[in-house]
């Protein structure tokens, strides 16, 4: 009963939220659903996806990512970095101010300063907030304002990737009055200085944003951003729903392709289908998420033990049929190494191939060194993952590997892997900032879960040599050489089995223009306007 009137009540926001943002046209107002709900609208916490498109409206940091993954201007203007690529100098813009509020006294907002960053950071870093991105200041050894709109990060080693880092969500400026005034519910009264202001929120209700008139960014027009009047989020609790909405016209986007719609929307090989083409549009790329099954490199089983087996394992099953049978064709077959499709760094032929033929010699060579005539695995798994381990399953007994699958819970899973429970488990890795150290990180032998992510346990002397020199090395072309040089080395001891490289997908309603898509999937509506 209580979904029920939860449903109900939402469903009265989709059609009557034009009244609920009044005065505003309904045609400016950008509506979309979060079925994950949302945890927090403070930056400090802006750990799941959901919270990050969230609080991408209304904050910004110093630096910002354009679709390409390169680093642009945000509240930075530009920016030096020294010689021993230790110390960034950033040079703040003069003309952005934080979104109203009485706090602030007479005129009701102020202009960013240095000092602000310089608290924000302090911030994230205070033990009493907890803020889950503490980590991203791992390198820095400290920071500092010189002027109102010069700041200072030093680092205590070369780190390539820092300015990827500074655009994540963490990073963002907010006002020190505020936040000390609100205490642990500035997350549900945020104040920063993105292109719509916090209005409204009734948790797992609905959400409300608003214009933000003073907001400091301009189009490739001149105009001023945004272009929108409002956004509204609602909360409906599963996918079904959601798309159910969507294509009633409710709401104007949907990402993400759910079991319970996909066939519906699309084709086997990932076209809209007729019925859908007059109303949508779809839009897809890459995305940084690697899924993979991964082996435990320490395990006492002779199967997991063997770089042969593990070799047929990864000929033995056909990627491209999977994703056609299983995705509708979205996402791409991982041919290559880890580092997925999108990221600089990424090499197609360093991978495997579906070569049954090839699998069953490995797995006969692999009998006839061991005496094990009849080899068999076991793959651990979550409930949502398991159509993937059946089909890889079916494949690989075709090949003479017995294998059987585990399903468990995901925390279950995820204590089981961080310990070395687990022989063989499905696993996937999200970028947490575009570089492909982050993935590489996962090889690195002094990063051993469960103190780090190397929840396989693979070491080799030669990677690790190869990983500690990227972070010396600031030609860009030079690391990326680096980069696939590990990636290729991972790939040649096959601690994983990579299965695809997954893409952004994302629906619209046609009258929706300016929305694009990113490897990191982050959603930017600034740009964006409705018909």
């Amino acid at each position: 009963m209580n979904k029920l009137i939860t449903y109900i009540s939402i469903i009265t926001l989709l059609i009557s939220c034009k009244s609920d943002i009044i005065p505003i046209d309904n045609t400016t107002v950008f509506r979309y659903n979060e079925h994950k709900n949302i945890g927090s609208l403070d930056p400090a916490f802006a750990k799941d996806l959901a919270d990050i498109w969230a609080t991408n409206q209304l904050f910004n940091g110093l630096v910002q990512m354009d679709d390409s993954l390169n680093v642009k201007p945000s509240i930075a203007i530009d920016w030096t970095i020294s010689e021993d690529a230790l110390t960034y100098t950033f040079n703040l813009r003069n003309d952005v101010f934080f979104h109203k509020h009485k706090l602030f006294g007479k005129d009701s907002t102020r202009i960013v300063t240095a000092k602000d960053f310089e608290y924000s950071f302090d911030r994230i870093l205070d033990k009493k907030i907890a803020s889950s991105g503490q980590w991203v200041f791992s390198k820095v050894d400290n920071f500092y304002a010189t002027t109102d709109s010069t700041f200072v990060v030093k680092l205590n080693q070369p780190f390539p990737a820092f300015l990827g880092l500074l655009t994540m969500k963490y990073c963002s400026v907010v006002p020190k009055e505020i936040t000390e005034h609100y205490g642990s519910d500035f997350r549900s009264h945020p104040i920063g200085t993105g292109p719509f202001k916090f209005k409204r929120w009734e948790e797992n209700i609905k959400l409300v944003f608003r214009k933000n008139n003073n907001y400091f960014e301009k189009d490739n027009n001149g105009k001023q951003l945004p272009h929108l009047e409002a956004v509204a989020i609602t909360f409906l609790p599963d996918k079904q729903s959601e798309f159910l909405q969507f294509a009633q016209g409710n709401i104007d986007f949907v990402s993400g392709l759910d079991a319970s719609y996909k066939d519906d929307i699309l084709t086997a090989t990932g076209n809209l289908r007729p019925k859908y083409k007059k109303d949508v549009n779809m839009i897809r790329g890459p995305y940084l998420n690697t899924e993979y099954l991964a082996f435990y490199m320490e395990s006492d089983l002779t199967e997991i033990q063997s770089e042969t087996l593990r070799k047929a394992i990864n000929y033995g099953f056909n990627r491209k049929k999977m994703m056609t049978y299983l995705r509708n064709g979205i996402g791409i077959p991982a041919n290559g190494g880890f580092i997925p499709k999108g990221l600089p760094g990424y090499n197609k032929s360093i991978g495997f191939t579906y070569q049954p033929e090839k699998a069953k010699a490995l797995i006969q060579e692999f009998s006839n060194n061991t005496g094990i005539t009849n080899p068999k695995i076991t793959i651990t798994t979550t409930g949502n993952y398991l159509s993937f381990c059946e089909f890889i399953q079916r494949e690989l007994q075709k090949t003479g590997l017995a294998v059987s699958i585990d399903v468990m819970p995901a925390s279950a899973l995820k204590s089981g892997k961080a310990n070395g429970k687990l022989d063989m488990f499905r696993a996937s890795w999200v970028a947490d900032y575009p570089d492909a150290e982050n993935y590489l990180s996962l090889y690195y032998s002094k990063n051993f879960a469960p103190n780090g992510p190397n929840y396989t346990h693979f070491k080799s002397d030669e990677f690790d040599t190869l990983y500690e020199s990227a972070f010396n090395e600031t030609n860009v072309t030079k690391r990326q050489i680096l980069y696939t040089k590990m990636d290729s080395l991972v790939m040649s001891k096959t601690p994983i089995v990579p299965l695809f490289y997954d893409e952004v997908v994302r629906f619209t309603r046609k009258n929706i223009n300016g929305l694009s898509i990113n490897p990191v999937n982050l959603l930017e509506l600034k740009n964006v306007s409705k018909r």
